[in-house]
């Protein structure tokens, strides 16, 4: 037999092996139990999660002949048919690539007749946000109102891009992020079986770069037995395969930032690059490190949350002396806009350098919200210049020198935003949005933001009206600008368009409210 990778061939076959998701499963279990089955689920949450899982289970346990609280036989003849995909009462669809109107008439068309044996029919369709407009309201009657042989079970990585009218046609079942010591047991129970021989803090540094998806960390694990065929996997192994580099590297990182030493953070990275490492990885774990560090600095209390082993801890309660809170929560600031930045950069280092020389001298920063740790910084090298009776210009480096109060003075001018600012602000666009006036960031829910090239902000509006308002108004888009401005401390300027989906869509009240210019509510009728 052909080689199955282990997330297919671990898969789970009732609702008792599915891990981190109990909440679910024992509502599926009860409703199965109590013969209360509903019409129509809508499964979502984040990839690897076990959403398809739970609804083949879900598709078995609703025709099997012999169910086991609430489970499925497995054992029985439409169990089988089922997990040898050669039923024809489950019907499972891809959205992604059969999203047409024409896919779904003949979803129901097929509707009509019974099943010729079972109890349901049951349609399973994945990736359902990826459905057209037109595909929506072809569903919408059978899904509210299908056979009593009929059940749906919708699954969605994307729960936000599907229409209202979807969203209240089913029971909806949020999947949760499975936590990290969930996932270290489940592979430490997988290794087990195919006979891995694995160290436990390797199975756990897989885990945690899984991120919450079973299915990212069985196919890790998978990569790292398969390159150490017959050998022990330790975790330098497991760092070696994923790129990842060894925990010590971000103690010695901090300590270079922290005393300002440039020279010796910019020697971290060549290091780790000429390991072949990746460097959106470093960034990655560095920020999740520095998270660590944050948390330790709020109390014992917080110790559960670090998941750290006990080495790791001990060494993180010397590492809480190098920075106060303020510090890290910067350093986090600025790893977590430069992870957002390295993904469309093909200079990454370049990137990491530049901001590690930031992070290293905070008075070359501009923003409002890095003035304290500039003064302080600034007060800093003072007391040390006069400490050692010399002037300003003794100070070891130009970071230590005074700003001139002219230099100062011109600062009132923002300078042009780059590119890099403008997809710095994209990867901070809800947090800028809830910080406006209640009225503009209701405007710009459901906005979608894109690069518009050299510093400006292109913003597509989800409706006529948000598109009237900024265009109509000089006074209403400056105010914008302004803010853009003010948040980021560089000169943004804003266009605006409709976005396609409402352009093709608008009727006769999109019409009505840009004529008027109406800051009220149409209310359409109900289905």
């Amino acid at each position: 037999m052909a080689y199955q990778a282990l997330y297919r061939k671990w898969r789970p076959v009732t609702f008792d092996d599915v891990r981190g998701q109990d909440h679910i499963v024992t509502t599926l279990k009860n409703q199965m139990q109590m013969d209360r089955v509903g019409h129509a689920y809508l499964f979502c949450g984040t990839r690897g999660t076990g959403k398809t899982s739970v609804a083949k289970i879900l598709a078995r346990a609703v025709n099997c002949e012999h169910p086991k609280d609430g489970n499925p036989c497995n054992e029985c003849a439409m169990c089988r048919a089922v997990n040898e995909q050669h039923s024809m009462n489950v019907v499972e669809i891809d959205a992604a690539s059969n999203n047409g109107v024409d896919n779904i008439r003949e979803i129901i068309e097929e509707v009509a007749f019974p099943p010729a044996e079972g109890r349901y029919k049951v349609y399973i369709i994945d990736e359902v946000h990826m459905l057209s407009p037109g595909a929506y309201n072809a569903l919408l009657k059978t899904l509210e109102e299908p056979p009593s042989y009929v059940i749906f079970i919708l699954a969605t990585t994307e729960p936000h891009r599907l229409p209202i009218t979807i969203l209240s046609r089913c029971q909806r079942y949020d999947f949760r992020r499975i936590t990290t010591p969930v996932i270290s047991r489940q592979l430490q129970d997988l290794a087990d079986r195919e006979q891995i021989d694995a160290e436990e803090e390797a199975l756990g540094h897989i885990a945690r770069v899984a991120d919450g998806s079973m299915r990212d960390a069985l196919s890790l694990l998978d990569q790292c037995s398969s390159f150490y065929i017959g050998q022990k996997l330790t975790l330098r192994n497991v760092l070696d395969v994923l790129g990842a580099v060894d925990s010590s590297v971000f103690g010695r990182m901090l300590r270079a930032v922290a005393a300002s030493d440039a020279a010796a953070a910019l020697t971290e990275v060549s290091d780790i690059s000429s390991q072949g490492r990746d460097l959106t990885q470093f960034t990655l774990d560095f920020t999740w490190y520095l998270r660590n560090l944050l948390l330790l600095q709020c109390g014992e209390s917080a110790i559960p949350l670090l998941d750290v082993t006990a080495e790791q801890l001990a060494d993180m309660r010397e590492e809480i002396k190098l920075a106060d809170s303020g510090a890290l929560t910067r350093y986090i600031r600025i790893l977590s806009r430069l992870a957002g930045q390295m993904r469309y950069s093909a200079q990454k280092r370049v990137l990491l350098e530049t901001e590690l020389i930031k992070m290293c001298r905070p008075d070359m920063e501009r923003r409002r919200d890095e003035l304290e740790e500039r003064i302080a910084y600034l007060e800093k090298m003072m007391d040390r210049v006069l400490t050692e009776g010399g002037s300003l210009q003794t100070a070891p480096s130009d970071a230590g020198q005074a700003l001139p109060k002219k230099a100062v003075r011109q600062e009132k001018v923002p300078v042009k935003a780059a590119s890099e600012d403008v997809l710095a602000l994209l990867d901070e666009w809800e947090t800028f949005r809830k910080g406006l006036p209640e009225q503009q960031a209701l405007i710009l829910d459901g906005a979608v933001v894109e690069p518009g090239g050299g510093n400006i902000v292109q913003i597509a509006l989800a409706d006529n009206f948000g598109y009237s308002y900024y265009t109509r108004s000089e006074v209403h888009k400056a105010e914008l600008e302004k803010a853009l401005t003010d948040y980021i401390g560089k000169e943004l300027q804003a266009s605006f368009r409709l976005q396609e989906r409402k352009e093709t869509e608008a009727g006769p009240e999109d019409d009505i409210t840009q004529m008027l210019n109406l800051d009220g509510v149409i209310y359409e009728e109900e289905d």
